[in-house]
């Protein structure tokens, strides 16, 4: 990510009070009183949007909802969404009707310094999701800078996630992804990382991310961890261990669950203290299925071992001992040692 300019370059590079819009994911679930059922993308904007207000820029923020397809659809709008937000970060958060022309302009010169105001659906005009160069221009317009920080949407090139970039200076917000430090990191899969998640939301699956992380020096024995938040991890660290904020949103998906599939370890568990991560969820695991609240399957890599060194393995439902070929197995792949038995 060294390559992309981060929010601390543009509060070093941009004068307070200038006009930042940022583009978030706001797509988030209503109930049928038109409240947040779920807010877990808000929240994950709050650390953005906090950094901004703070260094005294005036913020618009970018969105889309749903399918308008070009239309202005009622249901659609996101002006509820600006009332949670608010309540949210604990201010006021005002509302533009439009998202270009005067509305969006009047709206955003309107605010003060530190202020925020989400402006209106993006897809209301056929020209987002087109990617067209004019709404591009319109909608930064109003700008002296623009942040992404919806990952979520960056696998499309519509006019709010690549050809605004065009028009005015671009950043990366905290939501993108963060430095990791030192650690070990397989940045040649980002585009695979991209797609699965954009998959994850058509099929409506969610996707866990981890909200801390432990790090430390180095892998070795004798280190000491120190909990950061996943988006603060110092340059000179690795993440070496899921953090206690992670393992407890794991722990509470497991509550949630009937049936888990686990493979691998959640951390460098073979080093204490890079073990407490994996011991605590395989643990809560274990003491689930024990109770008859879960099927527990477990297998591949160093999943025998790690759910082991946790005392966890033998309350399990079934621990596979293979490793790539459990794996496989559960994508559906034929497996040649098992077909070639059907054949005689």
């Amino acid at each position: 990510m060294s390559s992309y300019k981060t929010l601390d370059a543009l509060v070093a590079e941009t004068a307070g009070g200038s006009i930042i819009l940022i583009r978030a994911d706001l797509n988030v679930p209503l109930d049928e009183r038109g409240a947040v059922r779920d807010a877990t993308r808000l929240e994950r904007l709050l650390p953005s949007l906090e950094k901004l207000s703070q260094s005294g820029f005036r913020i618009g923020a970018l969105s889309h909802f749903g399918r308008p397809k070009g239309q202005r659809v009622a249901e659609m709008s996101l002006a509820p969404i600006a009332v949670a937000l608010g309540d949210l970060l604990g201010q006021k958060v005002t509302f533009a009707e439009d998202c270009i022309g005067d509305a969006a302009q009047e709206a955003l010169a309107a605010l003060p310094e530190g202020g925020i105001c989400v402006l209106e659906n993006t897809r209301f005009h056929a020209g987002e999701e087109a990617d067209d160069a004019d709404f591009a221009a319109a909608l930064a317009a109003p700008a002296d800078a623009y942040v992404n920080d919806a990952f979520s949407a960056a696998h499309r090139a519509h006019a709010s996630t690549h050809g605004i970039t065009k028009y005015v200076p671009t950043y990366c917000g905290l939501a993108m992804r963060h430095s990791v430090g030192t650690s070990l990191c397989e940045d040649s899969m980002l585009e695979t990382a991209r797609a699965i998640m954009a998959e994850a939301e058509t099929q409506g699956c969610t996707i866990l991310l981890p909200r801390d992380a432990v790090v430390a020096s180095q892998f070795a024995a004798g280190q000491s961890g120190e909990t950061v938040a996943a988006h603060a991890v110092p340059d000179d660290k690795m993440i070496l261990d899921a953090g206690p904020d992670a393992v407890g949103d794991i722990c509470a998906a497991f509550d949630k669950a009937a049936t888990i599939i686990w493979n691998g370890p959640l951390g460098a568990f073979e080093i204490e203290p890079f073990d407490a991560a994996t011991n605590h969820a395989a643990q809560y695991a274990a003491a689930l299925t024990r109770k008859g609240q879960l099927t527990s399957i477990a297998g591949g890599g160093d999943t025998v071992a790690a759910l082991n060194h946790a005392g966890a393995g033998k309350d399990f439902t079934y621990v596979s001992t293979a490793g790539g070929a459990f794996l496989e197995w559960l994508e559906g792949k034929t497996l040649p040692g098992v077909a070639a038995l059907s054949q005689n």
